[in-house]
């Protein structure tokens, strides 16, 4: 049964510095699932608009609010969206470091604050001082809105800076010293992938942690195609600090391209085996 899909691509403010790495991505699945022999419609996140649709299999990477907002409204009706809006919204910053810490994934010390409140004590805050601060929202799209800083002061001035920006809410966290790893992966297949953000600090670590982790947040947040990053510490621990919902892949996009239209592919056909083909959802 050859099946037709909507594509929703990411708005380009949402993909600083990124913007040419995830439409490759993004061309890439749509390239393997019509190698399959299935038909895809693509729209971009911000034109996306619930009357435009007429497949209930969608695939997308959209951001933003407004966008989903109107892939709840799809999903309400009982169309297939990957990633679901619940692991899209899971993936907000506020929403990490709350839904980790219950889950027993380690992440460094973090308080979610609003940013129209007074600051409150930071008990991780190190001496000399140093936290990172983070938008708690959608993910980076000002160099700011993931940063560190120096100083209550200078953390204040961020929050306000967030404030004035319509940014509601923050995330403060501890600052961990150690090498930075970057991973990616897909959900319910082989494919994971890891690499030293600076190889240059590489040391050992304990790989089959570090993938139980990745797929432990995965199943916490319900994303079926994900991307992180972890901190190694000195003794050896790994801390997850971000979980992205379907990053660029950058590194890795030709191979994970693969994994994810067959991730597509096989979640269309289990949904479409719910319904009698005359009883698929109207969209």
């Amino acid at each position: 049964m050859n099946l037709h899909f909507t594509a929703i691509s990411r708005g380009k403010r949402y993909s600083p510095n990124h913007v040419t790495n995830d439409a490759r991505i993004f061309q890439l699945t749509i390239e393997e699932i019509e190698k399959h022999g299935h038909s895809v419609t693509i729209y971009d996140e911000d034109e996306i608009r619930p009357e435009l649709i007429r497949t209930p299999f969608i695939f997308n990477m959209i951001r933003g609010t407004r966008s989903l907002h109107v892939l709840q409204e799809l999903e309400a009706k009982g169309a297939l969206i990957i990633n679901p809006t619940e692991g899209i919204l899971n993936c907000y910053r506020e929403n990490l470091a709350t839904l980790f810490p219950a889950a027993n994934i380690p992440i460094p010390s973090s308080i979610v604050i609003e940013t129209d409140k007074p600051l409150p004590e930071i008990p991780f805050a190190s001496n000399p001082f140093k936290v990172w601060i983070k938008r708690g929202d959608v993910h980076a799209i000002h160099r700011e809105d993931v940063t560190i800083a120096y100083s209550f002061e200078e953390l204040n001035e961020i929050v306000f800076e967030y404030q004035q920006r319509g940014i509601h809410s923050a995330v403060i966290q501890q600052h961990l010293d150690g090498p930075v790893i970057k991973f990616y992966a897909v959900k319910n297949t082989p494919f994971f992938r890891w690499y030293f953000h600076d190889s240059t600090k590489a040391i050992p670590i304990d790989e089959d942690k570090l993938k139980y982790l990745a797929a432990r947040c995965a199943e916490v947040l319900n994303a079926d195609i994900y991307g992180g990053d972890a901190i190694v510490t000195s003794d050896g621990r790994i801390y997850i600090i971000d979980l992205n919902d379907w990053p660029s892949f950058a590194p890795v996009r030709e191979e994970a391209a693969k994994y994810i239209a067959q991730v597509i592919i096989n979640k269309a056909y289990a949904h479409s085996m719910k319904f009698e083909e005359h009883t698929l959802p109207t969209i």
